[in-house]
């Protein structure tokens, strides 16, 4: 017993094999063949790749895609493989032994909102893994879900932006002049990107030029005395622009052990931060040289409305954020009712006194939680249900008021400095609280998808 208690541990006597990565996932536990490796392993590569290459595309996560790869080929038999993923590209090794090793690696380079079609290939991959679909099975239905149209057409989308951009202005505390004066703008930003992307203008400056029109308008019906608050009109506008989705996944990358995927999605996160930011200061130095008034940004408003009509209003803004991100149909309503769950939760921890940056993880942590639950339990990944319901979290309001502080008058600079540091640090706190949120669920979501599975079989 001496003896056992003193000397060291003992070394593992084989390498762990990479289907353990498995465990925790969505895709634990698959059914693997018995009758060895498939003949054609460079299919099934192709077939893991085009995969990841439409995960990457629709907005998944590192660990979702690699764990997602290595299912995959474990269903198919394929048990020697390495997974690579850096930032935007996907290498895959098979080495198999006494066999010639094949490497393949698939660059990502285009991006779209299309929550719908990641709900699916999340779908394929779990139906891959109960081992009801063939490989070529597998190819077409995953050749079909890259062809298939979004759920929601683009005119509609176009009317959901300026649809939500009013109704969280009301949300914050604006009234009906400054939620129409939110849809106009938001409604012409829309526009505007869409004419900057047929002419391949670079997304950093789409973006600042879209926060530098939703402020000049704001700006403009301010100087002609209309009765609207141009902060919360701002504050509306911009966190549509804001990078939501890229920031939870840069997060989850970073604590899921990805540092060079998650380095590049922070440095493109920031860098639309940073674009969005310029923007909004160059049309406030642009209103000061043309004689607009001096704004009082250091009010504190809330909602005009009761609080039975501003849970409509965040329903209604909800609601529409889905049809920006194209989700599917049948989570539209499952999102919106997390996401009312989450404001309860917020409003219960700002009576208790939980404090004014704590608060919006606290939130976040519940609906990370909650969208894992709901997600998986309706056969999608986390991300589809948590990045729509946080949204109305992101302090937008804080941001104008730190760049009306640098921006304009030298005696707010350090106040400036001060709330972009802090509506950082609330950014950050709420993308890691849908994480952190989403890891608390796993002990409650362990086998979920496995009884899915049988009741499939059965």
């Amino acid at each position: 017993m001496l003896r056992r208690l003193v000397q060291g541990e003992t070394p593992p006597t084989q390498a762990m094999s990479i289907v353990e990565r498995l465990a925790g996932s969505p895709y634990a536990n698959p059914l693997v063949r018995t009758a060895g490796p498939d003949a054609s392993a460079r299919k099934t590569l192709d077939l893991a790749l085009g995969l990841a290459e439409t995960m990457f595309r629709y907005g998944a996560g590192a660990l979702e895609v690699e764990t997602a790869i290595i299912a995959v080929t474990a269903a198919f038999g394929l048990d020697s493989i390495e997974v690579d993923i850096t930032n935007q590209s996907v290498l895959l090794n098979y080495s198999p032994k006494d066999q010639t090793p094949i490497t393949v690696m698939r660059v990502v380079r285009s991006w779209t909102n299309n929550y719908a079609g990641l709900g699916l290939v999340h779908q394929l991959v779990t139906d891959i893994i109960d081992g009801g679909v063939s490989r070529a099975e597998a190819s077409n239905r995953l050749n079909e879900i890259m062809h298939r149209p979004k759920p929601f057409p683009r005119w509609a989308v176009t009317f959901s932006t300026g649809a939500f951009a009013a109704a969280i202005v009301g949300f914050i505390g604006g009234g009906p002049l400054a939620s129409l004066v939110a849809f106009v703008s938001t409604f012409l930003v829309s526009l505007l990107q869409r004419v900057l992307g047929r002419w391949r203008v670079p997304d950093f400056f789409t973006t600042a030029a879209s926060g530098f029109l939703v402020t000049a308008l704001a700006m403009l019906f301010w100087s002609m005395d209309v009765p609207i608050s141009p902060g919360i009109v701002v504050a509306g506008g911009i966190l549509l622009l804001l990078p939501t989705g890229r920031l939870v996944s840069a997060v989850q990358d970073a604590i899921n052990g990805f540092p060079v995927t998650a380095s590049g999605r922070f440095l493109s996160a920031f860098l639309t931060f940073g674009a969005l930011v310029a923007g909004i200061a160059v049309a406030l130095v642009v209103g000061a040289l043309l004689g607009v008034p001096r704004l009082d940004v250091t009010q504190v408003e809330g909602s005009q409305y009761p609080f039975a009509v501003t849970l409509v209003l965040l329903a209604v803004a909800l609601g529409t954020i889905c049809v920006v991100e194209q989700s599917p149909m049948n989570l539209v309503l499952p999102t919106v009712l997390t996401g009312l769950a989450g404001f309860l939760v917020f409003q219960l921890s700002e009576l208790v006194g939980v404090g004014p940056r704590l608060t919006p993880a606290v939130a976040a942590i519940f609906i990370g939680m909650l969208a894992r639950m709901i997600a998986l339990r309706m056969g999608a990944p986390q991300l589809i249900v948590a990045v729509p319901a946080v949204l109305f979290l992101f302090p937008g309001l804080s941001i104008f008021r730190a760049m009306y502080g640098l921006s304009i008058g030298s005696d707010d600079i350090t106040v400036g400095a001060v709330g972009i540091f802090n509506a950082l640090t609330i950014i950050l706190a709420i993308a890691g609280g849908v994480v952190f949120g989403d890891n608390l669920a796993r002990p409650l979501t362990r086998n979920l998808s496995g009884n899915d599975r049988r009741n499939r079989r059965r």
